[in-house]
């Protein structure tokens, strides 16, 4: 979707449509063929009718390679990148639209920042049906307006039938870290409280229901969100206090705490009973023998910070929407291998080691 591609060649004022006129998409019965990534007039009525109809802003009607963006002012800028290949594309709970905006945003709120601008790229595959794109770019709308994040520039590509399985899409956003905040995981301490932002694994066992066409007795749905508003909540209510911040998406709540480990060069203990888990997606992941603490999460974020303000944030979690389900699991220990180590319900104790392999491929 290169912003310059948004009219039909020749045509560069927007505002009149009878110009170069090229007949409507047929979205209804449509499919994407290789013109539509050719660049020429079928590419450019493909960002105007889908894209640029979806996504309109004052950044991407500058119609240029790039987007001419305001400076933030004070602050240091971030910028995150992520490529999406979820399969199914629709599953209970969202798609592979508003997670994609969702999880860059979440991945630049990480670092403490405010989320500024998203661009996106998609490749398309031959015969993909234009109306399954449309619902997308649709989705992928509503959740960068809801998150007021704009998405301004981008780029399209075809690939041809059987070499793209449908759609991929690959989101960068940019965003401003205001002075005097420092997020990473390598700032964890001995004797921080590991606080988890609500339950674990929705998102991961919501995709697999759909892809098996799995029943579980009660729906499960993906916790997709965009967490930016919480994080600004977390930073507000106890400034300083917040060493890391991550959200755990592929390999789970283990493996992220086993990268916040080793790049703090510390130890995890977690208390097994603190840890939230809806009964549904429990229930799910020991019929299909999974772990829950290893299956993906895309509405959830994991704070490490000072102990003497755990209570604070605690409170302001639960405060928001997005945290109602918060908990104290685990603090962060000495320890020269770098272990995540849990106590179990049962009263015993167990190592929770990296993940091997990959539990849910596809998974976001």
């Amino acid at each position: 979707m290169n912003a310059r591609d948004t009219t039909p060649p020749g045509n560069t004022d927007m505002s009149d449509p009878k110009r170069h006129y090229v007949r409507p998409l047929d979205v209804k019965h449509g499919r994407v063929d290789m013109g539509h990534g050719a660049g020429g007039r079928a590419a450019a009525q493909l960002i105007r009718d889908i894209f640029l109809a979806a996504f309109d802003n004052p950044y991407l009607r500058q119609g240029d390679d790039g987007a001419l963006l305001p400076a933030p002012g004070p602050g240091r800028l971030v910028m995150a990148t992520d490529a999406h290949v979820v399969s199914p594309l629709f599953f209970p709970g969202g798609d592979l639209g508003c997670l994609s905006v969702h999880g860059t945003i979440n991945d630049v709120a990480m670092m403490g920042a405010r989320p500024l601008y998203l661009s996106a790229s998609f490749i398309l595959e031959e015969g993909f049906a234009l109306a399954e794109l449309q619902r997308i770019v649709q989705s992928m709308a509503r959740a960068a307006q809801e998150a007021g994040v704009p998405i301004v520039t981008g780029d399209t590509k075809v690939v041809e039938k059987g070499k793209g399985d449908g759609l991929f899409i690959s989101t960068t956003g940019v965003g401003v870290v205001p002075d005097g905040v420092a997020l990473s995981g390598a700032h964890a301490r001995v004797g921080d409280a590991v606080l988890l932002s609500g339950t674990i694994g929705d998102h991961g066992v919501a995709v697999l229901s759909q892809r098996e066409s799995l029943s579980f007795g009660t729906s499960v749905v993906s916790d997709t969100a965009a967490l930016h508003t919480l994080v600004d909540a977390l930073l507000r209510a106890a400034p300083g206090a917040l060493r890391t911040l991550r959200d755990p998406t592929r390999g789970g709540l283990a493996t992220t705490l086993n990268e916040i480990a080793q790049q703090s060069s510390v130890g995890i203990r977690l208390d097994e009973a603190q840890i939230p888990i809806a009964a549904q997606v429990e229930a799910a992941c020991e019929l299909l023998g999974l772990d829950p603490l290893y299956v993906a999460n895309e509405g959830k974020l994991i704070a490490i910070c000072a102990p003497e303000a755990a209570d604070t944030l605690l409170a302001t979690l639960r405060a928001h929407p997005l945290g109602a389900r918060a908990a104290r699991i685990g603090t962060v220990t000495q320890d020269a291998h770098h272990f995540v180590q849990m106590n179990t319900r049962f009263g015993g104790k167990r190592v929770v080691d990296w993940l091997s392999g990959e539990q849910l491929p596809r998974i976001c």
